[in-house]
């Protein structure tokens, strides 16, 4: 098949021709109307090539799904359903229409599998490489947001998965790059698939707002880890004004995490406190759900509780010593 370029397509055609096959329809504002019985909430995030992605070894599907699941997470969070997302992508003149259509299709799989109503995209040029721009509402109940409580001391705080494992796979990313450009033997990279596969295509369940509605476990607060477990609890403590303890010994990690820690010689726990891109929810829980919590949502961990202000943020060592949470490149405002 001959190679289609944006010069030979123009931006209307190819806008119009990444829409065909999918449930959405280009050209429109992407809006959504509410009875006064619910709130809506919006996201948005950039990624920029060179900063947030590395094309020499990001598939370029898989980085349209993890832009859409970054922006979702951070709806979830908020307890909010996604309905509509507006899409930029600014392109360079080194990528051509079927490259497009790779990061497109990404971006289409994840928006139906997280439920958007709408999607709209524009393209625009680049002079820097890959940009791709997500924005992103959601909504909520109104009476679902009027029966979340406050947090108190002992209410839980729970992840839903393992920690540091997208850390862990960038750095065995970033080695096999070094090694291809040096002329080194490339590693088998089968044993770290899953730690590789967390950073590449990180995936939340698009059924755990649902579900917790429909088990009515509202969580007092929610955050996406994107910027490590140590930078989220900071912010759950500032916006709680509640102390928080975090037990080591609670922590969830993926398989070959500490083998490859060994390897590498990376601290596991450090990769889970200060590593980044996990997508995973941190909720806290009332602490009398703990049985119904625990029974319902498998998938999560339980890895810590909320305190009383003065604890402030701390990590509990196996031996019970409390040691304060330091997140880099937070700054307490």
């Amino acid at each position: 098949m001959a190679e289609e370029r944006f010069s030979d397509l123009g931006r209307v055609e190819a806008i119009a021709r990444l829409y065909e096959g999918t449930p959405y329809k280009p050209y429109r504002t992407c809006h959504f109307e509410t009875s006064g019985k619910s709130c809506v909430s919006t996201q948005s995030r950039v990624f920029i090539e060179g900063m947030d992605f590395d094309l020499v070894y990001f598939p370029l599907r898989h980085l349209g799904y993890k832009c859409v699941t970054a922006v979702t997470g951070e709806l979830y969070a908020e307890f909010s359903h996604p309905r509509t997302m507006d899409v930029r992508i600014g392109i360079s003149a080194k990528l051509d229409f079927e490259q497009i259509k790779e990061v497109w299709a990404g971006i289409v799989t994840a928006a139906k599998e997280h439920g958007y109503k709408d999607l709209s995209l524009d393209l625009v040029p680049s002079p820097n490489g890959l940009t791709i721009s997500i924005s992103s509402s959601g909504e909520t109940s109104l009476l679902m947001a009027k029966r979340r409580q406050e947090g108190k001391s002992m209410d839980l705080i729970c992840v839903s998965g393992s920690l540091g494992a997208a850390y862990m796979g960038f750095q065995v990313l970033e080695r096999e790059k070094r090694n291809f450009e040096e002329g080194k033997d490339q590693a088998d990279l089968e044993a770290y698939k899953n730690l590789v596969g967390a950073y590449l295509k990180p995936q939340i369940s698009p059924a755990v707002i649902g579900q917790m509605e429909e088990t009515e476990i509202m969580p007092s607060y929610g955050y996406l880890v994107t910027r490590g477990l140590a930078d989220a609890v900071k912010r759950l403590v500032r916006d709680s004004g509640l102390g928080a303890k975090i037990y080591v010994d609670k922590l969830p990690f993926a398989g070959k995490t500490f083998d490859l820690g060994k390897e590498m010689n990376i601290d596991p726990i450090s990769a889970a406190l200060n590593g980044g891109e996990d997508y995973r929810l941190l909720f806290t829980i009332p602490i009398g759900k703990h049985d119904k919590f625990r029974h319902d949502f498998q998938t999560f961990d339980i890895i810590g509780h909320l305190a009383k202000p003065e604890v402030g943020a701390v990590i509990v060592t196996p031996d019970g010593v409390e040691l304060p949470m330091k997140a880099q490149g937070w700054v307490n405002e």
